[in-house]
């Protein structure tokens, strides 16, 4: 039965790929339900004098079960040997540091001694950090996904000793309840299948590696795109994500609502091209959706409006009471698109949020050598000492505690943040259904700032300042409280992500208006001082995951290098990142750097008969899939930010290098026509890349002059103060030999502009496109004019 179950699933699983998410869902993958708000103890571990092999791991999370009396195992050959001895299956368990539902799964199963006895008796018990090895928990969630439906974290699945799945789910309950089996009867159960109904157990997990091996490693013969392609998936997938906006809270679908920056990315790429080509009303309709939505969120309890940064996402519709716990790359990606709406619409709204993201990782995130960490729990505990541990117990507040800290502007603020004696988690039935948050408050803007201001008789100015230093009392007071865990791993692809940020701000917020005035917890950052964090940052993983002889990338650090090596993700964003630490102003070494990364890359990842990049190097033989992954979900692709790093490599080279990489990124968009053309919305950056490869020129600004000098920075600056997509920065010092250097090998073109623009004293700015440049322009202000001439879109 279970073999034939697999083949109708399978099928429809590759039908409906589209749905599958990378973000956690909430429903239980077997025995599915919501819990979003599922009433479980608000735990974390306890004392407890067993302990076991994870003692001695790296990982956040596999030390936080360190001292279960489960007999935990690493993955890794001495379990999988382990298990061949015993001829036992093996129990797999999936999660991550900062997983709400893997702590409750932990306090009530695998501290459970009675249940910890089962494990030890009959199974060897696997923990993996999907964070650590991303490779593994994609075989094995794609596995529950494809069988059953949905997936989340925790990550449950039962092995054979040879690792193929045999049946999986996501969080079980110890015991039976609401007519659904426990975590002890599923035990059970599968030790009684293994007994006797192995071979039917092992041919269905075998049957489905391969039918999901096949399914997820497309390839295309021709290596080319069709006409027609890339503007019908752009315009697909902008009509989708307009028919599932919601006009009233913002954002693209219903609740659970989780921010997915590469749908903003897609909206106002497309926007840009309606735009170009004449179609206002389409362009300014796309954006009201996208201004809105930043809006939407930036006001909602999903930003931490006390300590700055945004948490995972809402439980509601209404972007108020969130899973509270902090992902770096969502702070990443979010500082981007709230920096491109800054670009269109020059209003500091935007580029406040922003300031208000990087702000927070720079106080709360970044290690002493530059290192950016990964994440912060939803959970902490109420009080010093408290064993048990309560989502959201940093964040919230009572009427009480705001009215003593706050005195004579705490009406003001309880009326701005709509803080309420009884709580004020009732802004939608799906917000608190089990009154969690009882008597709580989840700080959400619901007033206008200009009406406010005008009510209390004050100056918009003074009543933002007061709002800001109210802000700056609740956050010393919080820095009081039990803090979350923090998982201070670095990831190389998240650091990737937060890179691009800090480096794009350091010149998008130099368009801010001069005497701008910020309020807590907005610090006022010079712009520059984001490109020294990117720039540290990107040293940090050249200096501890990188390996100068054979050019490779480990995937994470915490005291030292993880054993696993980079993904294709690794390379991807961290080259996207460097690409723009480079054009934002970084050293040529920043670039050189990027190019190498894309050769061990095309080594490592590439299909060079069927087009398309595969998550793993296909090197470890204990994971069983080698994909290549399309979905742009909580992060993008790997494959779609390759498609991009490619055409922004060959507009920066020239000759077969440049033709070499287009045709990569062709090859690698043509392996996933069926997906552009068919579900587009499951791939809205891999859509925006496929129209950049049809842009027939794409548009080059280069500058030329005195690195260290004012009008270089300002040049630089307005370069990059108009949103364009489709363009690419070079700048180039005529007194660097290191820089001569470089684009004389790489693009002898750019070399020659330098030589012969190098005028004394001054910072000269050509644009070109169509094979041709502007005349040399030598002040920011006809910079800025070029800039801003309309081109007609093909």
């Amino acid at each position: 039965m279970l073999h034939q179950r697999s083949i109708g699933v399978l099928n429809r699983f590759f039908y409906h790929k589209q749905h599958f998410t990378s973000t956690v869902t909430k429903t239980n993958s077997r025995f599915p339900f919501k819990f979003s708000r599922f009433t479980a103890p608000k735990v974390l571990s306890m004392a407890t004098s067993h302990s076991n092999r994870l003692a001695s791991e790296q990982s956040p999370y596999l030390l936080q079960h360190a001292h279960n009396p489960v007999d935990w195992y690493p993955w890794g050959e001495e379990a999988f040997a382990e298990a061949r001895r015993r001829d036992a299956p093996i129990f797999l368990s999936i999660g991550y540091s900062t997983c709400h539902w893997c702590h409750v799964m932990e306090v009530e199963s695998f501290e459970d001694e009675g249940i910890a006895k089962l494990l030890n008796d009959w199974f060897v018990s696997i923990k993996v950090d999907r964070e650590e090895r991303p490779d593994v928990d994609k075989v094995y969630m794609t596995y529950v996904q494809a069988l059953y439906g949905g997936g989340g974290w925790p990550l449950t699945v039962f092995l054979s000793p040879d690792l193929k799945p045999l049946m999986g789910g996501t969080y079980f309950p110890p015991d039976d309840k609401y007519g659904r089996p426990g975590f002890k009867t599923i035990l059970r159960k599968v030790k009684e299948a293994w007994e006797s109904k192995r071979d039917m157990l092992v041919k269905s997990g075998t049957f489905a590696i391969e039918q999901l091996s096949e399914a997820l490693s497309s390839s295309s013969d021709s290596g080319k795109l069709p006409h027609g392609v890339s503007d019908e998936a752009l315009r697909l997938c902008s009509e989708q994500l307009s028919e599932n906006y919601d006009s009233e809270f913002g954002g693209f679908g219903s609740a659970p609502k989780f921010p997915r920056p590469v749908e903003i990315n897609l909206m106002l790429y497309n926007s840009k091209k309606l735009e170009d080509t004449g179609k206002l009303d389409g362009a300014n309709e796309s954006q009201k959706m996208v201004y809105f939505t930043l809006q939407c969120m930036a006001k909602g309890g999903v930003h931490d409006h006390v300590g700055g940064g945004f948490h995972r996402y809402s439980v509601d519709e209404c972007w108020h009471v969130p899973h509270f716990e902090k992902m770096l790359y969502d702070q990443g990606q979010l500082a981007n698109v709230y920096l491109d709406a800054f670009s269109i619409t020059k209003d500091t709204f935007y580029s406040s949020i922003s300031r208000d993201i990087l702000d927070y990782l720079r106080r709360d995130m970044i290690g002493p050598e530059g290192e950016i960490f990964s994440a912060e729990d939803a959970d902490s505990a109420e009080n010093e000492g408290d064993t048990r541990k309560k989502e959201g117990a940093f964040y919230i507040w009572t009427n009480k505690e705001v009215e003593d800290l706050l005195g004579e502007h705490a009406a003001l603020f309880a009326e701005h943040y709509y803080i309420k004696q009884m709580g004020n988690c009732d802004l939608s039935e799906m917000s608190d259904p089990h009154n969690e948050f009882k008597g709580q408050n989840v700080l959400i803007e619901r007033k206008d700032p200009s009406e406010m201001a005008s009510k209390y008789g004050m100056s918009i100015e003074t009543y933002q300042e007061i709002l800001g230093e109210c802000r700056r009392k609740l956050f010393e007071v919080r820095l009081r409280r039990p803090k979350p865990h923090l998982d201070d791993k670095v990831i190389v692809s998240w650091n990737g992500l937060a890179i691009s940020s800090f480096a794009r701000a350091s010149k998008i917020l130099k368009g801010e208006a001069e005497g701008i005035k910020f309020n807590f917890p907005v610090v006022g950052t010079e712009p520059e001082e984001y490109l020294r964090i990117a720039g540290k940052a990107a040293s940090f993983i050249r200096n501890q995951l990188y390996n100068a002889e054979t050019h490779r990338l480990k995937h994470s650090f915490r005291n030292s290098p993880s054993k696993a090596p980079g993904f294709l993700d690794d390379y991807a964003f961290m080259i996207s990142g460097l690409l723009d630490l480079y054009e934002f102003g970084g050293e040529i070494h920043w670039l050189l750097w990027a190019i190498e990364l894309q050769e061990t890359q095309d080594s490592l990842f590439l299909d060079r008969e069927g087009g398309g990049y595969f998550n793993n190097t296909g090197e470890d033989s204990s994971v069983l899939l080698r994909v290549k992954e399309d979905h742009d979900g909580a992060e993008p692709s790997g494959n779609s930010v390759s498609a991009i790093n490619l055409i922004r490599l060959a507009s920066m080279g020239s000759g077969s290098k440049a033709d070499y990489y287009k045709r990569n990124a062709e090859h690698l968009l043509a392996v996933f026509e069926k997906r552009l053309k068919d579900t587009a919305m499951a791939v809205p950056l891999m859509c925006c890349a496929a129209d950049m490869l049809r842009v027939p020129s794409r548009k080059q600004v280069v500058v030329v002059g005195e690195r260290t000098s004012e009008e270089f920075e300002s040049m630089l600056a307005t370069a990059h103060a108009i949103y364009d997509p489709n363009r690419t920065v070079i700048h180039i010092d005529p007194n660097n030999k290191e820089e001569i250097e470089f684009w004389e090998v790489n693009n002898s073109n750019i070399a020659l502009m330098a030589k012969n623009n190098n005028a004394a004293s001054k910072v000269v700015a050509l644009v070109c496109q169509n094979f041709t440049c502007s005349a040399p322009v030598t002040d920011h202000s006809s910079l800025e004019a070029l800039l801003s001439q309309k081109v007609c879109a093909s």
